[in-house]
């Protein structure tokens, strides 16, 4: 380490800055131009885990910055940084806080612009490609401003819950700026007056309502903002609903609590009770084509609180520079005085009943009835796309239970390595990754850190022969929806370690998800065989809104 008087060099204060944002462990792959920083990554605090592959790296990042509040990975350039951005791509349009930190080819070694292995074009191609994919990021090719451009960016990280980029030069890594540290970037603050004057508004609009409803979204966890969400929803008895990207932001098994909102592919009951409010409370929700039912969700914007980190609109007014975080206690401090009555809503509702028939051909919507029964207050659920994500929607959170899943950018192969990432986040939570043979053929080998790391993770892989969802948007025997079936539950005596379950039947998952749940000295692949056309209901529904609107 560097002496006191000195200070740390550039690679010492990124990791110091990173453990002051909570960030512990590191995913990536090293590489010749970032072997130097890897070096200094493995002597210190934080635990460096190396990944099969950067773009698996980059998903388990993705979702520990879930867990955890703020994520880390580390690649080579171009090579390796180049394999990551489809992963950064998913967590920016999902606002995860991932740092994204590569190394590149030495200041010296630039002159006279070299052809150096790894690059594309020119020196800064690859920053020019993460300008796109992050919020914030820089260069740390000068001592004089490495420091705050460090503290810039991860301020950006915390503030937007979006990735940044920081490239660090192999020869700048032990380079010790001159000069006193920068002082820590001032955090961003409410206009006051603005802040009001919403709450104002925001508060008697409510208090007029007939019919108040709150439609939660992701940033509603991204901000930690649940237990205030709680209060508002309490103090004023108003019903709850979620979006999809915003499954388990609270308990669903809470009083208020109504269910997804997913327009005409939602609940009908639901549907209904948002669709007849005349105070929709939109707070942190995304209104993507996927949380809005393929565009078939009904709001009008005049009935509409819209509140997220980005904007805040009520009904058609718009205030700027209000921060979610403020607005929204603000709200929930308010004793809001009802006018009328709340509308009884449809929050009285109870899973299916239960009752295993042990004989009978598995399906997917039995399989998620079963896993309901067993998912607990310190469960992590991770369910990658296609009906993975459907079906599993009709699972219960509890409590403060993770629900994960890539519901708006929909990058298959997410799974997997987010469940690496998930349990890494949160020894002590029982994280279960769902995922179809698509997506799991896709990254599944990186079951084997998991295997290196004897985590106890539950991997339900979902064997249909195929790509599902697309079989049911574009109908007909296409070879190209069909992919080779592995002998997925043998992969774990391959890799050296866990243990394999294969099962057709209920009686045989029942039996291997519950021997699972008790392993504690690896992770369990259960291997679950479906019929090619069993589907949920979710997927139904979706299927023939989507087969509607596109092109064929």
């Amino acid at each position: 380490m560097a002496s006191p008087d000195n200070g740390p060099s550039i690679g010492q204060y990124l990791l110091q800055r990173l453990q002051d944002y909570g960030i512990a462990d590191v995913f990536g792959i090293p590489g010749d131009y970032v072997l130097s920083f890897y070096t200094m990554l493995q002597e210190s605090p934080i635990n460096a885990i190396g990944c099969t592959r950067e773009d698996n790296a980059g998903f388990a990042a993705d979702a520990y910055a879930r867990v955890r509040g703020m994520g880390a990975l580390c690649v080579t350039y171009c090579v390796g940084g180049l394999s990551v951005c489809n992963s950064v791509a998913g967590a920016f349009a999902e606002k995860s806080p991932v740092v994204v930190i590569t190394g590149s080819p030495g200041m010296r070694e630039r002159i006279h612009n070299p052809l150096l292995h790894h690059m594309v074009r020119h020196f800064r191609t690859q920053f020019e490609v993460f300008e796109k994919l992050c919020i914030a990021g820089a260069e740390l090719n000068d001592a004089a401003t490495a420091y705050r451009e460090i503290d810039r960016v991860l301020a950006a990280c915390q503030r937007f819950k979006r990735p940044v980029y920081l490239e660090l030069p192999r020869d700048m890594v032990h380079v010790i700026p001159e000069g006193p540290r920068p002082a820590p970037p001032s955090e961003p603050t409410s206009d006051q007056r603005a802040l009001v004057e919403a709450v104002d508004e925001a508060a008697k609009k409510i208090e007029q309502s007939r019919q108040p409803v709150l439609l939660l979204g992701v940033e509603v966890h991204r901000f930690g903002l649940q237990d205030t969400v709680l209060a508002l929803a309490e103090r004023a008895g108003i019903p709850m609903a979620a979006t999809m990207l915003g499954k388990g932001v609270v308990g669903e098994t809470h009083p208020l609590y109504m269910g997804l909102y997913e327009g005409a592919l939602g609940r009908e009951e639901v549907t209904r009770y948002v669709e007849a409010s005349d105070c929709v409370v939109m707070l942190g929700t995304f209104m993507t084509d996927i949380n809005l039912g393929i565009y078939t969700a009904e709001l009008d914007i005049s009935d509409c609180i819209y509140a997220t980190s980005e904007q805040l609109r009520i009904r058609h007014h718009h205030y700027h520079d209000v921060r979610l975080e403020d607005f929204l206690k603000g709200l929930a401090g308010r004793k809001l005085k009802r006018a009328h009555a709340q509308p009884p809503a449809p929050t009285d509702w109870e899973p299916e009943p239960y009752a295993l028939e042990p004989a009978a051909p598995l399906t997917i919507t039995r399989l998620m009835r079963r896993l309901d029964e067993q998912l607990d207050d310190g469960t992590i659920v991770i369910a990658d796309i296609g009906d993975a994500l459907f079906a599993s929607t009709e699972l219960t959170t509890h409590g403060r239970t993770e629900f994960i899943s890539p519901a708006y950018y929909t990058s298959m192969g997410f799974a997997t390595p987010a469940a690496l990432g998930a349990k890494i986040a949160r020894p002590d939570a029982r994280v279960i990754a769902v995922v179809g043979d698509g997506a799991f053929q896709m990254t599944g080998m990186e079951l084997s850190t998991i295997i290196r790391h004897k985590l106890p993770v539950i991997v339900i892989v979902l064997n249909n022969g195929g790509y599902g969802t697309e079989r049911l948007l574009h109908p007909g025997d296409y070879e190209f929806n069909e992919i080779p079936s592995w002998k997925y539950h043998e992969l774990p005596q391959i890799l050296g370690g866990g243990t394999g379950y294969e099962v057709r039947t209920e009686g045989e998952f029942d039996a291997a998800l519950s021997a699972a749940w008790d392993g504690v000295d690896g992770p369990s692949l259960i291997h679950v065989h479906l019929a090619p056309g069993d589907r949920s209901r979710a997927l139904d529904r979706l299927a023939g809104m989507m087969s509607r609107t596109i092109v064929q």
